[in-house]
């Protein structure tokens, strides 16, 4: 008998990938405007990303364990229309527009250098954080914690 860990484990990460943009797709207006992982998955090269949903917006990453890369934009809606579109690893504000479409086509254009399908991973197996120079530092790689190890 196949265990739901086992299962888990024998996917590929494509197939990891794929069956998570069928649930995020299949996500009712509770969760997100059904128009924005539309639009994210118009675009092949996001398509590859792993999508996850929070507080109504969309974040993709280049790995599809937490916790998460965070050097894919990501579109907010701004309250008088249009999106305001962020990286966070960097902070950079990589546009304002106005619309999904336009939103998430920056998105795809904007992604880092040599970055293809997620991995089934960490941000510490990701091999650098291509297209910033640099290797991957903790702040790339999730929420910071403050204190030291001491503290935890």
């Amino acid at each position: 008998m196949t265990t739901p860990a086992h299962s888990e484990e024998s996917r590929s990460a494509v197939e990891i990938v794929a069956a998570e943009w069928s649930d995020v797709l299949s996500y009712g207006t509770d969760l997100i405007n059904p128009a924005v992982p539309r639009a994210a998955y118009q675009h092949p090269s996001l398509r590859e990303l792993w999508p996850m949903v929070s507080h109504g917006v969309l974040y993709l990453s280049r790995c599809t364990r937490y916790p998460w890369s965070r050097d894919i934009g990501t579109a907010f809606p701004q309250s008088g229309g249009g999106y305001r579109i962020r990286r966070e690893s960097d902070k950079a504000l990589l546009g304002v527009v106005d619309t999904l479409e336009e939103a998430y086509a920056l998105i795809a254009a904007s992604l880092p250098e040599g970055c293809g399908p997620a991995i089934d991973g960490t941000p510490d197996d990701l091999p650098s954080c291509a297209g910033l120079g640099r290797e991957a530092l903790p702040e790339d790689c999730g929420p910071a914690v403050e204190g030291t190890a001491d503290d935890l």
